[in-house]
């Protein structure tokens, strides 16, 4: 069995108010390409499809569109959809008795029965040659009100959430094994396991009860795969059943050199291989220099070497972030830097403005007391450390009228 785990799709998102739907299109594209071509049996998304918790209506036709694609592509294709922490649960669920009969399955919430999980909502067999070959248990995001017993107020050097996690796993894994028997399992989960590496300014912090991270061990051996979604970054984890997929293409400046792609899994015997299958960017995104920072006036250089399709949709166009020194105004760089990359038709991700340390600063000189010093020295020390550079005279002057009119 051929299996292709991704996550992390984010529809709706967007980047410093450049929508990123044309990218979700070719990425789309290229995946029912991939689906076909690797004769896959299954398509395994481990949450976060929507970014926000109230997706457009063109958000969620994209959405659809894609799924009946895949479909089409590959007629024998079962897909397996687990709700994350962006996504609106019960929203995504809702059309589910219309999307099984293009063998999709989605699961946006744990539900009980009588205190007992039901586990017949999140079990999903998937068969080849007329026989269950393998089951999907698909656990979606938990919320602190999906792990029962979860208590704060005992003294056992265990972390609750790590007990009452390692509980709910245990239990649902249970309950699976006694439906599939010798089947092997293929579970799903939406969470950030430690020791997992995580993408600045990309991934929410996912807490329950003060905790964010739980350790690979909560998943039982017996299970031989663990799709997880929540961290952008491909990584493997633990004894190598536990992984994240990655995110679709870059979603922040930090994920610029990810390789972002799916995995592909193939289950023969029993045994879960994978590997992972790059998949390219849509549009370029990038750093500008590299590494470290530039000046204001070597930006036009850099931006004239990127190769822009004038032609082309903006919504295809290159993404660039910018790092640079601190030589005016951080207000005044980035209004100048935004003008540059616009003028230029790019796509501009962010601006940012890096300034000295505070010890570079200061010089390591000691405080002084307001007696020791003016308020125009104290707007002239407050301005140079905000801006690395001192005031002009204009700057002074502006503070000297609101100094006397106030």
């Amino acid at each position: 069995m051929r299996i292709i785990h991704t996550a992390d799709w984010h529809l709706g998102h967007s980047l410093n108010g450049w929508s990123r739907e044309l990218e979700h299109e070719v990425f789309f594209s290229r995946l029912a390409d991939l689906i076909d071509e690797q004769q896959a049996d299954l398509l395994v998304v481990a949450g976060d499809v929507f970014d926000s918790s109230n997706p457009s209506g063109e958000t969620q036709e994209l959405f659809y569109r894609t799924l009946a694609r895949f479909k089409q592509r590959r007629p024998g294709l079962v897909t397996v959809i687990s709700g994350g922490n962006h996504d609106p649960a019960l929203r995504l669920e809702a059309p589910s008795p219309v999307l099984k009969a293009l063998d999709v399955h989605v699961v946006g919430t744990v539900k009980r029965r009588d205190g007992e999980i039901d586990i017949s909502r999140l079990l999903v067999p998937v068969t080849a040659s007329g026989e269950v070959a393998l089951y999907v248990l698909a656990i979606p995001f938990l919320r602190a009100s999906d792990l029962t017993g979860l208590s704060f107020g005992d003294t056992d050097e265990q972390s609750p959430v790590v007990r009452s996690a390692r509980a709910f796993f245990e239990e649902v894994t249970g309950k699976a094994q006694a439906v599939a028997g010798d089947v092997p399992i293929l579970a799903t989960a939406h969470l950030h396991c430690a020791g997992g590496l995580e993408s600045e300014g990309a991934e929410r912090r996912i807490l329950i009860g003060g905790s964010h991270a739980l350790p690979v061990n909560v998943f039982p051996d017996s299970l031989a795969y663990v799709a997880l979604g929540h961290l952008h970054g491909q990584q493997t984890l633990g004894d190598g059943r536990v992984r994240y997929s990655g995110s679709c293409f870059p979603l922040s400046a930090s994920e610029i050199n990810h390789a972002h792609g799916v995995t592909l899994i193939e289950v023969t015997d029993g045994q879960a291989r994978h590997r992972h299958i790059a998949i390219d960017h849509p549009a370029p995104v990038l750093r500008i220099p590299r590494s470290g920072q530039i000046a204001l006036d070597d930006l036009a250089a850099h931006l004239d070497a990127i190769e822009v399709d004038g032609d082309g949709p903006m919504g295809l166009r290159p993404i660039v972030y910018v790092e640079l020194e601190a030589t005016d105004a951080a207000a005044v760089l980035m209004s100048d830097a935004a003008k540059m990359v616009s003028e230029r038709g790019l796509r501009l991700g962010g601006v940012r403005v890096h300034r000295k340390t505070p010890a570079a600063r200061t010089g390591g000189q000691p405080m002084v007391s307001l007696r020791q010093t003016t308020p125009e020295q104290l707007f002239v020390d407050a301005y140079s450390a905000k801006n690395d550079i001192a005031p002009e005279e204009r700057h002074l002057s502006a503070f000297r009228d609101i100094l006397v009119e106030g």
